[in-house]
């Protein structure tokens, strides 16, 4: 099963919303180009890759103008291409690929971490120390393999068009040691130093701050360039990354991360308390 990137899932709901316009149901859609209700259902929710010619036969069918075709064709093709995380799908979980496939093509990224340095801001020996905390033993080169993993997937923020991130931290995720000393001290001064771009924001939620609503865990919400396309929301469960896109709880994580902000430092504040960890470390 291919994962379902931005690309298929714009995809997929295109083909939705022009059967339903030509007034189809799945079954005569499917009977009309020989296919099945249920493998037709899998295109319409990105959970199968479509191919171009299925493409073009669905929204010929549709009475979709050639022009929208040829784009929706085009997006069939883009959407089978392979992504830089293909190398590394060995090690991931399902959950974790549709995960990362997203964020491969969000514009926007805002997330929250109770409990350690978001993955898109650790250093290497930092992530080093979380996968030899983790819930598996791993060898060094298994290890090694997912630090490497980490730092790839760091590479658009660095690139050309990175995305926007904004990175809130609670407090106790910069206290808890992951490492040794110069471990720690090293990734305070990477978050530092990242916060200077112009395309990343951080944030720390102080412990003053007592008890707030995104203690129970972290979430990520990302949105996309294309307009059709709706944000998503993810969480971290002991299972990995699951995504979430329904309206609904699209609508109680957005209130949380908004929750999140206005209980963090400012920016400018946040890195004034970075350096008073560094200070007293």
């Amino acid at each position: 099963m291919a994962p379902k990137t931005a690309r298929a899932r714009r995809l997929g709901i295109a083909l939705r919303t022009h059967r339903e316009a030509a007034g189809l149901t799945l079954e005569a859609a499917a009977d009309e180009i020989s296919s099945t209700r249920s493998t037709l259902s899998r295109y319409e929710n990105a959970q199968t890759l479509v191919s171009p010619a299925t493409v073009r036969a669905l929204l010929t069918l549709y009475g979709v103008g050639a022009d929208e075709v040829a784009a929706a064709v085009q997006l069939a093709k883009d959407a089978r291409k392979p992504g830089w995380w293909v190398s590394y799908s060995h090690l991931l979980d399902r959950r974790t690929i549709d995960f990362i496939a997203l964020e491969a093509e969000a514009t926007g990224i805002a997330n929250f971490e109770p409990s350690v340095v978001p993955g898109l801001l650790q250093t290497a020996d930092y992530v080093r120390g979380v996968m030899r905390g983790g819930p598996h033993t791993l060898r060094d080169d298994e290890v090694e393999q997912r630090v490497q993993f980490r730092l790839d997937r760091q590479q658009r923020l660095v690139g050309e068009a990175p995305p926007i991130l904004d990175a809130i931290i609670d407090e106790g995720a910069l206290l808890r040691p992951v490492g040794d000393r110069s471990v720690m001290e090293a990734q305070l001064h990477h978050l530092v130093k990242m916060g200077e771009l112009p395309n990343i924001t951080v944030q720390v939620i102080p412990l003053t701050a007592g008890y707030h609503r995104g203690t129970r865990g972290s979430l990520h919400i990302l949105e996309f360039p294309d307009p059709e396309d709706p944000i998503i929301a993810s969480v971290e469960t002991v299972a990995g990354q699951m995504v979430l896109d329904r309206p609904g709880d699209l609508r109680t994580c957005t209130k949380i991360m908004e929750h999140l902000r206005t209980v963090a430092l400012s920016p400018a504040d946040s890195r004034d308390q970075l350096h008073q960890l560094l200070k007293g470390r």
